[in-house]
């Protein structure tokens, strides 16, 4: 094998490495956001620790009957804690974005909108829209929630 080849070979693994590297990159954020920061449906948490629970903890069926009360009632409480807290973090940005405005040029402003803009599509990814009403979340059996 010549050193020419070599050499080619070597920067083509090289190269699939770091394309591999990238897409992973890319792809756990892509999950990772959506997990964090898109909507889950109504009793999401709940399934999620019953899932838990019951695999760490080797519950029986009995018990699982027994502990399901509770577990419904703190994921309902978890749900809308997560929901609160998202709207108080949305809520002081945007009271700092107000306070901040007046101090920039009509350019600065501008490309404040847009980070804004930009920001609101990628915490909602569609979601919500702007002067539109949200999305009605559902229940188990997908009748609507009572507001």
């Amino acid at each position: 094998m010549n050193s020419a080849l070599k050499w080619k070979l070597i920067a083509g693994f090289l190269l699939v490495f770091i394309a591999g590297g990238a897409t992973g990159i890319f792809v756990t954020m892509a999950v990772g956001h959506h997990f964090m920061f898109g909507p889950h449906r109504h009793g999401f948490v709940a399934q999620a620790m019953k899932n838990r629970l019951r695999w760490q903890l080797r519950l029986t069926d009995e018990q699982m009957t027994k502990i399901s009360p509770i577990i419904d009632q703190t994921g309902a409480k978890l749900e809308q804690i997560r929901g609160d807290t998202g709207r108080k973090v949305r809520d002081t940005i945007a009271e700092a974005h107000r306070e901040i405005a007046p101090l920039l040029t009509a350019e600065q402003q501008e490309r404040l909108k847009q980070m804004e803009d930009r920001q609101s599509r990628w915490m909602h990814h569609g979601r919500w829209r702007r002067n539109a009403s949200p999305v009605p979340e559902t229940s188990a059996s997908g009748e609507p929630l009572p507001e």
